[in-house]
């Protein structure tokens, strides 16, 4: 339901109204509740704008090294969604990855921690060395 926001001009009152439809909305002829005026100012505290979603996988590899370059994790996290997607090969650690990255962890604590992650299955893997 559309939520509309109103100041009288006469008692300064705030208030709002709930209207079922926009169409609701243009017939009604609102009042203040304090005053009874009907001389109102629509307040607009909030204004939700979708920014325009980028396609990543149809970029070239120097339109990528760039997402890279700018450092902003979430973009790089909706690249490698876009780009792989949820591809069965890849392994579990990708995609943990991917939605840190998409949850605004830094790119830097990411891949230390996959690099560590590394570290120790090498060292849980290697077998002992005989003498």
């Amino acid at each position: 339901m559309p939520t509309y926001e109103f100041r009288c001009k006469a008692c300064a009152t705030e208030f709002s109204l709930f209207y079922k439809t926009t169409a609701a909305y243009a017939a009604a002829t609102p009042a203040c509740p304090q005053c009874g005026a009907q001389t109102l100012a629509r307040v607009i505290r909030q204004v939700n704008i979708e920014a325009p979603s980028r396609d990543y996988a149809r970029m070239g590899v120097s339109d990528m090294l760039s997402v890279f370059s700018s450092g902003d994790s979430k973009q790089v996290g909706e690249m490698f969604r876009q780009v792989t997607g949820t591809h069965p090969a890849l392994a579990t650690e990708y995609h943990d990855a991917t939605q840190r990255l998409l949850k605004g962890e830094s790119m830097d604590r990411v891949e230390k921690s996959l690099q560590e992650r590394d570290s120790e299955k090498k060292a849980s893997s290697t077998p002992p060395a005989v003498t």
